[in-house]
This record gives C-alpha cells, sequence and structure tokens, in this order.
C-alpha cells in the first residue's frame, strides 16, 4: 500500500510542527493575550489526555503545545478543540497569536486595556501571510513585563499628563513616585521636565489629591528581535493618542514588511539591509494620517 502522502507546509500554517518522532507533531494553540477561559483549559486537557501524552508544553510567547498529536487523529483533534472553543496557532512566514500582560483591568500599574488591545490586533492581523513571521506584544505600562521592545512592533501603555497646581497640596508623593527624576518640587509648585518624563502614569496613579490627570496612550516600538540576532525594537514615534492613529501605524509597518523584505527576511534585518530613513518616513506620515504609498 502506497505511503500516505503528508502537506507539511500545509500543516505547518496550522499550529502542526513535525516532531522528530515520526507521524507526531505538536499542536500550536491560539492563545491570544495569554487568556484562556476554564472552558479551553478542560477541552485542552481533555485532548491532551486522549491524543497526546496527557502533557502540554507552556511557550515562551504566552502559547500552549500539544505534543504527540499522530497524523492520523489531526481531524479528530481539531473538531475536539473547536467544541471547545480552542483554535490552532500558526508557525512559519506569517503574522503569529498577539501576547500581553493584563493590563488595566487588572493591574494597578496598566495604563491601557491590553487584552481588549490584543484581540483588535489579532482580530485584524492573525495569520496574515508575510515574508517571515511577524510579532506583536502589548504590555501595560513602563514596568514592561511582556517586554514589548523584544517584538517586530511592540505597543506599550502610558499616560500623557497634566497638572493642576490649584488642587496639589503640595504632600510630594509625586515626585518620589517618579522614577525618571522628571519631577521636582519648587516654591510649593510641582515643576515637571517633560524631556524626562516617560509617560509612566506614576504621577497620577500616586496623587492623592487628584492634581494629576493623565490621557492613557500607546508608545510603539519597531523591529525588536530575540533569536539568533538579539536587538531592542526603536521608538521614533510621539505617544499615540487613538486606536485610529494606532491602526494607521500597524498598517503601514506591516505593508512595507511585506513589500520590501525578501523571504525569509525578518523585520529587523530588512531595516537594516534597506536602512531606516524611508521606513521612519512612512511610520511619520502614517502618524500624521498622511498617506504613507
Amino acid at each position: 500500500m502506497a505511503e500516505k502522502k503528508v502537506d507539511y507546509a500545509a500543516l505547518k500554517k496550522g499550529g502542526f510542527m513535525r516532531q522528530k518522532q515520526k507521524g507526531y507533531f505538536s499542536l500550536r494553540l491560539q492563545v491570544v493575550g495569554g487568556n484562556l477561559t476554564a472552558e479551553n483549559i478542560r477541552t485542552v486537557s481533555e485532548v491532551a489526555e486522549k491524543y497526546g501524552k496527557g502533557y502540554v508544553h507552556m511557550t515562551s510567547r504566552q502559547g500552549i503545545e500539544i505534543p504527540f498529536i499522530h497524523f492520523d487523529d489531526i481531524e479528530e483533534v481539531c473538531a475536539r478543540l473547536a467544541e471547545g472553543g480552542v483554535k490552532p496557532g500558526v508557525c512559519g512566514p506569517r503574522v503569529r497569536t498577539v501576547t500581553a500582560c493584563q493590563g488595566a483591568a487588572i493591574c494597578p500599574g496598566g495604563c491601557i486595556d491590553t487584552y481588549a488591545l490584543a484581540k483588535e490586533l489579532d482580530q485584524h492581523y492573525f495569520g496574515k501571510e508575510l515574508p517571515h513571521k511577524f510579532k506583536f506584544g502589548v504590555t501595560g505600562c513602563q514596568n514592561n513585563c511582556l517586554k514589548a521592545e523584544e517584538n517586530d512592533l511592540g505597543i506599550k501603555g502610558g499616560m500623557t499628563v497634566s497638572y493642576d497646581a490649584s488642587l496639589c497640596i503640595q504632600c510630594g508623593v509625586c515626585v518620589k513616585a517618579c522614577r525618571e527624576g522628571a519631577l521636582s518640587m519648587e516654591e510649593n509648585t510641582v515643576i515637571i521636565d517633560r524631556d524626562k518624563c516617560s509617560h509612566c502614569g506614576r504621577c497620577v496613579k500616586s496623587c492623592p489629591a487628584d492634581a494629576w490627570k493623565g490621557e492613557s496612550g500607546f508608545i510603539v516600538s519597531f523591529g525588536g528581535l530575540f533569536g539568533n540576532q538579539i536587538y531592542k525594537g526603536e521608538s521614533f514615534l510621539p505617544i499615540i493618542r487613538d486606536k485610529e492613529t494606532l491602526f494607521r501605524v500597524t498598517d503601514a509597518a506591516i505593508t512595507f514588511f511585506e513589500e520590501h523584505a525578501k523571504p525569509g527576511e525578518r523585520f529587523r534585518l530588512m531595516l537594516q539591509r534597506i536602512g531606516e530613513d524611508e521606513f521612519r518616513r512612512v511610520i511619520r506620515e502614517a502618524y500624521d494620517g498622511r498617506d504613507t504609498f
């Protein structure tokens, strides 16, 4: 009997990564923003018990992989996972599942709703075919738990702050809370050095008199890479205050990568090859709301 032909590329696109053991695959699942429901977890457990070896692997990007899925069981596995609301992830040259910390919905330090944004980014970009893999990471504040700058495109929550001296009680709590040395007390008034401000929002969160107000926004970095070569993503835009602008910028970055990268070339390496001047121009025009292409 002829051996069954296996389309490994299609399986990899659907999250099934070939193992060293012949006929077996490790299935990567789509875990958006690091969140799974209790039903999702039960379903994954059942699949791992019945079709795998009774365990899962937690990846470095908040993902779950179920090893030792046999080729003959793939259709049954996908059907059972779908019943429990669990979707396969993706591998290869495409936009990967968006990662996120818990953000403002849970964390006192959070400046943005990271999970809500991760879901929007995932709906907009997940699985998009590109010259190479492309990773988004969303973190809620300057504590940077998710290490946004490691991603091809990182988004960090921040605040644009304002100060009302008439409400200030000169307690100095905000000055002590500021980790950048951007605040000082002079003649019973708080002075802010905008050049030192990191948009962390600690002054807003610490003030007992509501003298500080903060408008949440997004600090975007581009070109992070953490593998055989390591580069920290760069932020060169002002803080973005609305999602419409944010998505113009992310669209422009993805499109630039799609149009300029060679097959198998990561985003950062493309920027190094062609130079960053044109990319910065395109992204700035997207930020300003102008046509970029």
